[in-house]
């Protein structure tokens, strides 16, 4: 007699994707998700092909139904360049889709590592996780380039609406040469400090934020005092709590993190980041083992795995070759956003169900069943990695006899 399935109250937003991740987001639905859920998906196709047909509008779609229904989970996506374009054969260079939807949702990006027994942090300090928090708004990912083609002068400009004007000469060029200029907003800094607050106070984890203010004594400054403002407003219950905050120059930021335990939220500037995050995935184990999701100040939940389309990979599968693909952190997407809907939803067995599907992931892993990229980073003597459907698999098979 087959298990009912667990109904679950609201829609979920689905944001498919490319490549490798697109093949495994197939199968985790088919094996993971449908089999044991009554659950309606509410579905945008973000693949790269489908993003030129409809000139990137499926994207803005995909993140005001995420704003609507209040959790998404998106596969990992292509963001071209010029070799992309002309693989693909497509009209443009399309932004971003994670920074589309990261500016329309407001933001903020917390990435945690998934900690398994038998993968030891490559770091001999870190003995709890990491977690990184990218202010996902301006700066380099929403910038202006110009590309100087001569000499000449160039300047920032801004005219207020009162009628004021600021001018600064960036530089003067001798011959051809490069310049860009980037943005934040007062309001947008705001909402990754009370978004930052409020995790640690959720999560009873101290708060560790790193700028470069001594070099950028308006734009990095401007962080700096705005962050230290939403502290002292929440200063009390921080306190209450226990929660320590602390501010050092980004470079101190990351030696305290070289050195420092683990169990801590570490607040970064967007470029620091998204480059950090990849850092601390790969100390922690790897980037298929690393959880992410956007939170915005309204209360919107985006998860989705931390990695890319894993495009080597997709080529193999293209040739009918077997493929060795981490799943894991598209898994803890799926779980991540279920858990946070049966939480919004008041459905204590679907979030029951998301626990039961992180669980048969790990116990797979600890079990010795695992793909190629972990192999080397395991205590365990792994004689054979698992397939990217054999792993997949192996978890179908551990979360069915733990839920009958």
């Amino acid at each position: 007699m087959s298990r009912q399935k667990i109904a679950v109250k609201s829609p979920l937003v689905e944001l498919d994707g490319d490549e490798m991740t697109r093949v495994i987001w197939s199968l985790i639905k088919e094996r993971l998700i449908i089999p044991h859920l009554d659950v309606a998906l509410e579905y945008f196709d973000l693949g790269i092909k489908h993003r030129d047909e409809t000139d990137d509008r499926v994207t803005t779609d995909a993140a005001n139904a995420i704003k609507e229904r209040g959790v998404g989970v998106k596969c990992a996506t292509i963001t071209p360049n010029a070799d992309r374009v002309k693989e693909y054969g497509l009209k443009n260079e399309w932004p971003s889709p994670n920074a589309t939807i990261r500016g329309i949702l407001d933001g903020t990006v917390f990435r945690k590592p998934i900690m398994v027994k038998c993968i030891p942090p490559m770091v001999r300090a870190w003995k709890k996780p990491i977690v990184i928090a990218r202010h996902a708004y301006g700066d380099i990912y929403k910038n202006t380039e110009i590309a100087a083609w001569g000499a000449g002068t160039a300047e920032l400009v801004f005219k207020g609406s009162n009628g004021l004007e600021a001018r600064k000469t960036v530089a003067t060029f001798k011959g051809p040469g490069v310049l860009q200029a980037i943005h934040n907003t007062d309001g947008s800094i705001r909402s990754f400090a009370r978004s930052c607050i409020a995790y640690a106070l959720s999560e009873k984890t101290d708060i560790l934020f790193g700028a470069k203010d001594t070099i950028s004594k308006i734009y990095h400054s401007r962080f700096r005092q705005i962050f230290a403002e939403e502290v002292e407003a929440k200063s009390a219950d921080l306190k209450a709590a226990g929660i320590a905050y602390s501010y050092g120059l980004i470079d101190d930021a990351v030696a305290r993190i070289m050195r420092h335990e683990g169990g801590i939220l570490w607040a970064c500037m967007n470029y620091d980041g998204d480059v950090m995050s990849d850092m601390l995935a790969s100390g922690f184990g790897s980037l298929g083992l690393m959880t992410s999701v956007l939170v915005s100040p309204t209360g919107a939940f985006e998860y989705e795995a931390a990695h890319g389309t894993v495009q080597r990979h997709y080529f193999r599968h293209l040739k009918g070759e077997p493929t060795s693909t981490n799943s894991v952190a598209s898994i803890f997407a799926w779980s991540g956003a279920l858990a946070k809907r049966g939480e919004l939803d008041g459905s204590p067995d679907v979030i029951a169900f998301a626990r039961a599907l992180e669980t048969a992931t790990l116990d797979c892993i600890d079990r010795g069943i695992m793909t190629k990229d972990i192999v080397p980073l395991t205590t365990l003597d792994v004689k054979m990695p698992a397939t990217t459907e054999a792993f997949i698999n192996a978890v179908a098979k551990r979360l069915a006899e733990s839920l009958a």
